[in-house]
């Protein structure tokens, strides 16, 4: 089983990592799954201007691995690559790459959506989204807390 997971502040070209992917399994493999996410620029009818992203690490990139190996384990993939991008990203950017190989597409989709599932609430990863109405801290999936201004600031 081939892992690879990567914290980077570089786009990444999917073509170059789903070619890599397929090296990296074996003959009885028969589909590539891939989820790209990106920067909204609209969110509850408010202008998202930037998403800053950032990881806690060592932390991160060990659960990403964790998560990338148990689920390869859970779902039979015969390969994952989980690249989670950091810094201030505008709309439209990518910010996460999963790109899965497995015997067939129902163990690629299946593995995509949970290992993305996994990563909004396991990776260690915090993004702050600065918008048009404030700055929000964005947990998991939507659950948005207002950033609070220091006195002074």
């Amino acid at each position: 089983m081939y892992i690879r997971v990567n914290i980077t502040r570089e786009k990444q070209s999917i073509d170059k990592l789903v070619d890599e992917l397929i090296k990296n399994t074996d003959p009885s493999t028969g589909a590539v799954s891939v989820f790209v996410g990106f920067v909204k620029g609209l969110i509850d009818n408010r202008n998202v201007y930037k998403l800053i992203y950032d990881a806690y690490e060592p932390y991160a990139s060990k659960s990403l691995e964790n998560i990338a190996r148990e689920e390869a384990e859970k779902h039979g993939l015969k390969g994952v690559i989980i690249i989670h991008r950091v810094g201030e990203l505008v709309s439209g950017e990518p910010t996460i790459y999963i790109v899965v190989a497995a015997k067939s597409r129902h163990e690629a989709f299946t593995g995509v959506r949970d290992i993305l599932e996994r990563v909004k609430h396991e990776s260690y990863i915090y993004k702050l989204e600065i918008r048009d109405d404030g700055e929000y801290w964005v947990l998991g999936d939507g659950k948005r807390i207002k950033k609070l201004r220091r006195q002074g600031s």
